[in-house]
């Protein structure tokens, strides 16, 4: 069956103005005026903090404007195509068509969801936590497995990351680690992750080859910044200094530099060992121990207000996605009924289309309960 693409491409160019109406354009182009003129000024340098901001946060407003201007463009350019390609009646130039609009359809897309990152904290920088569940050994496993495909799938985007902590078991694998995603939207796209995951295989542990189903939870909040209102009195908090290890126990340095953070009305807990001296490590923390009380906070108020338990992820169940190995090849999301047979690309951080599927899910779960 011929492409239809006057159709296709008059979709595209309505999917593209409702994108562009929740981008706002104009304003966009304003943030970048005024973040010219201050990356123009001699005296940012001053402060490397302040001028590595206005530098990277001008670097992604213009990178989101030419996202979306670039797409019209090139919507325009395949519409040039097609009418060569049927003026002319060249088989060569429709099939080139063709393959843009694959392209195009899954680049829109893309755009598309990121309109459906609405949320009060959807364009904040992420920190996950992942920790190994019920398992034992395979469950340490499974969590740096997972650790390692988040920091694939940040690799692919070229997001930059940094690993805060690692808590490695006695075995093998780790038993927590935690990192920063340091883009905009990261909490907004990988706040779907948030759950628990399943692993089921046969255990690389086990010298009699059993199946083994093993489990890890993934915490994603987002990345608190100044402006939060989120004070902790000092008398809540506990403070324990203790030495880093490698894996296995193993020193990897010779001062007690490493902090755990504990919130006693809460229980929370946050431990960090990855910078280079104490203080470091304590503002670490304080900044994560902030952003899950604000999470939390936010959730109280959102189950005071629609007697609910917190918020849309607390609706997801204990399972939310399940990555088989054995007997058969699968990854399915349990929320979304998204499914692929080739768990090797997942684990190597193959997951937007995962990603994509939750934030539609969740956005369609938003509007259901609004309705109600």
């Amino acid at each position: 069956m011929a492409t239809d693409f006057t159709q296709e491409i008059k979709d595209l160019r309505a999917t593209m103005a409702s994108v562009r109406e929740v981008t706002d354009l104009d304003a966009l182009q304003q943030q970048i005026h005024d973040l010219e003129q201050q990356a123009a000024d001699p005296s940012l340098w001053d402060d490397q903090e302040r001028a590595q901001k206005v530098t990277s946060g001008l670097s992604r407003a213009k990178a989101e404007y030419e996202r979306v201007t670039g797409m019209d463009q090139r919507i325009e350019d395949l519409e040039v195509l097609v009418e060569m390609g049927q003026e002319e009646d060249d088989a060569d130039t429709l099939a080139e068509a063709e393959r843009e609009l694959q392209s195009l359809r899954q680049a829109v897309a893309n755009l598309e969801v990121r309109t459906l990152l609405s949320g009060e904290y959807d364009e904040r920088e992420a920190v996950v936590t992942i920790r190994a569940g019920a398992g034992g050994v395979d469950a340490a496993d499974f969590a740096e497995m997972l650790l390692r495909m988040y920091l694939r799938w940040a690799e692919r985007h070229g997001y930059p990351t940094k690993v805060m902590d690692t808590s490695y078991a006695e075995e093998a694998g780790l038993k927590s680690a935690t990192f920063e995603v340091n883009v905009p939207y990261a909490y907004g796209n990988l706040s779907v992750e948030g759950g628990t995951h399943r692993l089921v295989r046969i255990s690389p542990f086990d010298n009699q080859g059993r199946r083994q189903t093993s489990f890890a939870a993934v915490e994603v909040v987002p990345l608190i910044e100044s402006t939060d209102s989120i004070e902790i009195p000092e008398n809540e908090l506990k403070i324990d200094v203790f030495r880093s290890s490698g894996p296995g126990g193993q020193s990897v340095n010779t001062t007690d530099s490493a902090v755990r953070m504990t919130h006693l009305p809460t229980g929370t807990v946050v431990s960090m060992q990855n910078e280079k001296s104490q203080i470091q490590n304590r503002a670490a923390a304080l900044r994560v121990m902030q952003s899950r009380l604000l999470l939390l906070k936010k959730a109280e108020e959102a189950a005071e207000r629609k007697e609910l338990a917190g918020d849309v992820k607390a609706s997801w169940g204990d399972q939310m996605r399940s990555y088989v190995l054995q007997p058969y090849q699968m990854v399915k999301d349990l929320r979304t009924e998204h499914e692929v047979g080739n768990p090797d690309k997942v684990f190597d951080g193959d997951i937007d289309d995962f990603i994509e599927a939750g934030i539609r899910w969740r956005r369609a779960q938003e509007k259901a309960t609004a309705e109600v």
